[in-house]
């Protein structure tokens, strides 16, 4: 059972929401993940889903799992691109890894209407501007 497992508390990980602009000029959003951590996370499962109310009806989306085997110290991988249009509904990462031999465990929640304008950040590890969550 989950509550018999010893998680681990979460350090030096953080979930940003990002954005770039293309070869077109316009600008994208991409969701990644952050390993600030001296030591690499292996095993990386992430479940992403959205869920919110728009104008009076609830909204869920697909719930989309990414595997990565390894996320490498001081470094980044991109989880998915994010379309701006579900912004307004809560943008649900729950992230679980392994260090070793011992598993840790945490959701990231980007609430709505957090990822706009006036909330963007330069992110160093991503060398891009975005919402980071940590």
């Amino acid at each position: 059972m989950k509550k018999d497992i010893d998680f681990g508390a979460v350090e030096g990980i953080a979930v940003a929401i990002a954005t770039k602009t293309n070869d077109l000029g316009e600008a994208t959003w991409d969701v990644y993940l952050l390993n600030n951590n001296p030591f690499p996370l292996e095993n990386v499962l992430i479940t992403s889903k959205g869920y919110g109310v728009i104008d009076g009806n609830e909204v869920k989306t697909s719930v989309l799992r990414h595997m990565f085997e390894r996320v490498e110290p001081k470094s980044s991988v991109q989880i998915e691109p994010i379309d701006p249009a579900i912004f307004h509904i809560n943008n649900e990462y729950w992230v679980s890894y392994y260090v070793q031999r011992q598993i840790y465990d945490k959701k990231f929640v980007f609430v709505p209407d957090s990822v706009k304008e006036e909330n963007l950040i330069d992110i160093a590890l991503l060398q891009l501007q975005g919402v980071l969550h940590s």
